[in-house]
């Protein structure tokens, strides 16, 4: 039985729920479990149209729309002022990608396969990749502490500065996998396509794609509302902080579709896949999902800036060093995933009393 199919009852029952005024707390839970199987189906379409559209052009269409539904909560949550779970979600979907996803995929990977290999040129533009995004959180963070801005006025110029370069950082990354150097990443390309047919079966047409894809996303965008709508009053009755929620449940739900699907590449010894789904994703987030929510957030009048709190850099460049040194031999195994969950338990634990 198709799992996602059998989730999608929450989307009734969540709407249910906010007509009939129930608490928010229930509101909460039933719309981020709705959201996780239209999150799923709103991957699941955009593979399909990348399918027939080749492989330049739909390696762009997932490259923009892959974390698609967790920037409809962010925008959402920002337009109702909830800056600081938005903030927190870009940390926390960082993290979890880099720890959570690529830990779990290689420890059940390592567990059946003993070692497994992954493309060199993969991890080599991958650590490259978090680097730079390392280094465009810290810069508005490290201004921010060392100068007198009690308006953030000038942070947020700072910010709006280092967005636009982050953004240009993606754009030039995919120029590189997909045009200058595609024949470096071709074989990893085939693997993916291998790797979906596995997991998906059947291709859909193109006329049913594109309906999955609109009607995912304006579900999404809709329970997105319910959710964000009951989340100050839900997470004041549970007791947990909007950095917690944020970081935590936001990228669980907003993704986890897409992390079961690396976890199940790597059980199959896709490695490749598992990779490029776990760091790919991170680095999506902080090249091009976190600058555009700069950007959405002036235009919606909630200004947000990138000058995390120093625990969440740290927090963050800690999880691209101990993902470099695991990626970098090309070469993964059940005790390296093992310690990757090892740090994510750690942060989690530390951030639930933040």
């Amino acid at each position: 039985m198709n799992v996602l199919a059998v989730l999608l009852l929450f989307v009734p029952a969540a709407i249910a729920a906010e007509f009939m005024h129930a608490s928010a707390v229930l509101i909460f839970v039933l719309s981020a479990l709705a959201i996780v199987p239209l999150s799923g189906y709103l991957g699941r379409a955009t593979e399909e149209i990348a399918a027939y559209t080749g492989p330049t052009l739909g390696g762009l269409l997932n490259a923009t729309l892959g974390n698609l539904a967790e920037l409809i909560i962010a925008i959402l949550a920002l337009r109702v002022g909830l800056v600081d779970l938005v903030k927190a979600s870009i940390t926390g979907s960082i993290l979890g990608n880099l720890l959570l996803v690529l830990g779990a995929a290689q420890l059940a990977g390592g567990l059946r396969h003993k070692t497994q290999r992954f493309s060199v040129a993969l991890a080599g533009m991958s650590i490259s990749l978090l680097v730079i995004a390392v280094i465009g959180l810290v810069i508005p963070a490290v201004y921010h502490s060392t100068h007198v801005d009690p308006t953030r006025a000038f942070t947020r110029r700072v910010s709006v500065g280092v967005a636009t370069l982050l953004m240009i950082g993606y754009v030039l990354s995919l120029v590189y996998s997909m045009g200058t150097h595609r024949s470096v990443f071709g074989e990893s390309r085939e693997v993916a396509d291998e790797a979906h047919g596995l997991a998906h079966g059947a291709r859909w047409s193109v006329g049913r794609a594109v309906t999955v894809l609109l009607l995912s996303a304006g579900a999404v965008g809709w329970l997105s509302e319910i959710l964000v709508g009951s989340t100050e009053e839900a997470i004041k009755h549970i007791g947990l902080s909007q950095v917690f929620v944020g970081l935590i449940v936001v990228p669980i739900i907003g993704n986890a579709a897409e992390h079961s699907s690396a976890v199940l590449m790597a059980m199959r010894n896709r490695m490749d896949l598992a990779v490029s789904i776990a760091v790919g994703s991170s680095a999506q987030v902080a090249l091009l999902i976190a600058p555009v929510l700069v950007f959405v957030g002036l235009a919606v009048g909630q200004p947000m800036d990138l000058a995390f709190s120093t625990f969440e850099v740290i927090s963050v460049a800690l999880a691209v060093a101990v993902a470099t040194s695991v990626v970098r031999d090309a070469e993964s195994d059940w005790l390296e995933g093992a310690f990757l969950l090892l740090v994510y338990g750690m942060l989690g634990v530390a951030f639930f009393y933040f």
